[in-house]
């Protein structure tokens, strides 16, 4: 009797498959681990001694009891790993970013729609306490109109790691990085801009590539700053939402990572608790009201392979809609190019 629950392969085993995505998959009742590509046997059994170890993708690929994979690679090999697996019929993650082009990006999607398959891209930060919360408000219409908004994430790492992703590679850099996060916060909040404009850094001696951004997406009537920077020994808000009738303003960042890092269990009771709620102000015209604590939604990234099993099971809607993750790729992209030229560039897809 076949099992019932999708069977999904994590390829690669650095910081994203070993701490996000083997975890999160574990703990989702709804699927089944089925293995690990790695060139590093001994570490994934030492974490997963049940876990099967597979050598490489093509052997993934041609095993039809295989359903999905996710792609927890270096960035530069995503988009072809992703075609890959969509061309032998597996439904694929990609772990930011999706791509490292809006050209390669089309190209993912275009595999999944002629292979009917589902792609998505692990923006697991939509489910950060912070965004669920202001998510939440938004519906509520607490702002009132919104007049000015600044997601960030600063970082104190004054020197460079030596790390892949530090070095001059296609997709490498903070912005592909952290950008790619930021970036898909703001559509899932707020739709598509209308134009970006962006400040790119290499700020730390020996930085190879982008290690500072400050990215201006302009919608209709107000501006979303998208920034980052990792000499920042005081890190601003998370989250600023400005408006006419109300403020949210939020310091500290969601606890989830951070658990999986000590191997807490997603969705344990206490899982995703906010140990930073933030303040609300209300307004009345010119008026400011008492700031009040907003206890913060907890952050639910299980929510994401949740879905993932959900869709792929029964057809319902993907957690992370495709439209959404090519306008991020096209905020990436407009973005280098607004840095490098001093332009304010219109999206027009």
């Amino acid at each position: 009797m076949p099992n019932p629950k999708p069977r999904i392969v994590v390829i690669g085993y650095g910081m994203a498959g070993r701490i996000i995505h083997a975890p999160l998959i574990t703990a989702c009742p709804a699927l089944d681990l089925a293995g690990i590509v790695s060139s590093r046997p001994d570490a994934v059994l030492a974490d997963w001694p049940d876990v099967t170890v597979i050598p490489d993708l093509d052997t993934v690929l041609k095993d039809p009891t295989i359903d999905a994979v996710v792609i927890a690679t270096p960035n530069e090999h995503h988009g072809a790993q992703a075609i890959a697996a969509l061309n032998a019929g597996k439904h694929v993650v990609i772990d930011k970013p999706f791509a490292t082009s809006r050209a390669e990006a089309r190209a993912i999607a275009d595999a999944a729609k002629s292979n009917s398959r589902i792609v998505q891209a692990f923006q697991n930060r939509r489910w950060d306490t912070h965004i669920l919360t202001a998510r939440d408000l938004l519906q509520k219409k607490s702002f009132g109109d919104v007049s000015d908004v600044a997601l960030r994430y600063d970082r104190l790492r004054a020197i460079v790691p030596g790390r892949w992703s530090d070095e001059d590679r296609p997709g490498s850099g903070l912005w592909f990085n952290l950008g790619s996060h930021l970036a898909d916060q703001a559509v899932h909040l707020f739709g598509k801009p209308l134009t970006v404009y962006a400040d790119f850094q290499a700020q730390r001696p020996g930085a190879k590539t982008i290690d500072y951004f400050n990215v201006i997406l302009g919608y209709d009537r107000f501006r979303v700053t998208l920034h980052s920077c990792v000499i920042s020994p005081a890190p601003g808000p998370v989250i600023e939402i400005q408006g006419s009738r109300g403020a949210f303003v939020k310091w500290g960042e969601d606890s989830q990572e951070d658990g999986l890092k000590v191997r807490a269990v997603p969705g344990r009771p206490g899982w995703g608790a906010d140990p930073h709620p933030g303040t609300f102000t209300p307004a009345e015209g010119e008026t400011r009201g008492t700031p009040v604590t907003v206890a913060g939604l907890p952050g639910d990234y299980p929510a994401f392979y949740a879905g993932l099993a959900a869709a792929i099971a029964t057809g319902a809607p993907a957690p992370v809609p495709l439209d959404e993750t090519l306008i991020v790729m096209d905020i990436l992209d407009l973005a280098i190019e607004s840095a490098a030229t001093g332009r304010r560039l219109e999206l027009n897809t």
